[in-house]
């Protein structure tokens, strides 16, 4: 089964785990994914707070666990997003992408019909609430430039990533 984007309310499960770019917080609302952070500047954003997980969140640390060792190319878990029909739709598109498939803003913007709109593309990928389990590290500039990012340490982390699942890529 594909991952499913679908629109729910707020998240209040969960978990976290330690990868090689760092900790990564997953929270759930019971039946799907509602956010995934990547640790930026040794915090995440609910550091503090008791670990209230439940079976979704579990199974997501679990395939983001199995990813990071490479046995795993493809996650299953359940999401909910929230955002705009916009955003939504290029959430979509990400979450269509492949194992070690990457993909430019324009394509993104054409796949969703709104061809020339690659900057609102750009806005849309550095809100994606679901980094890692969305792909949104697949996204280069048309010239294979890494053009920056928006979770972890930004550049380095997407970087990482993408020598991880061997998508070539110039410097910014």
């Amino acid at each position: 089964m594909d991952t499913l984007i679908q629109l729910r309310a707020a998240a209040p499960f969960l978990q976290r785990c330690t990868t090689p770019i760092g900790r990564v917080e997953v929270v759930s609302d019971g039946e799907a994914v509602t956010r995934v952070a990547l640790e930026a500047a040794g915090a995440l954003p609910h550091d503090g707070l008791v670990f209230d997980s439940d079976t979704v969140a579990d199974e997501a640390i679990a395939q983001l666990l199995d990813y990071f060792e490479g046995s795993r190319q493809r996650f299953t878990v359940p999401l909910a997003h929230r955002g705009t029909p916009f955003q939504v739709a290029v959430w979509q598109e990400l979450a269509a992408l492949g194992w070690g498939e990457p993909t430019d803003y324009g394509a993104i913007a054409r796949a969703v019909g709104k061809a020339g709109a690659g900057r609102a593309v750009g806005g849309a990928v550095a809100l994606n609430p679901t980094p890692l389990l969305v792909g949104c590290h697949r996204v280069l500039s048309v010239a294979g430039r890494i053009t920056g990012w928006s979770h972890g340490e930004g550049v380095p982390t997407k970087a990482w990533l993408l020598a991880h699942e061997s998508i070539a890529f110039a410097a910014g």
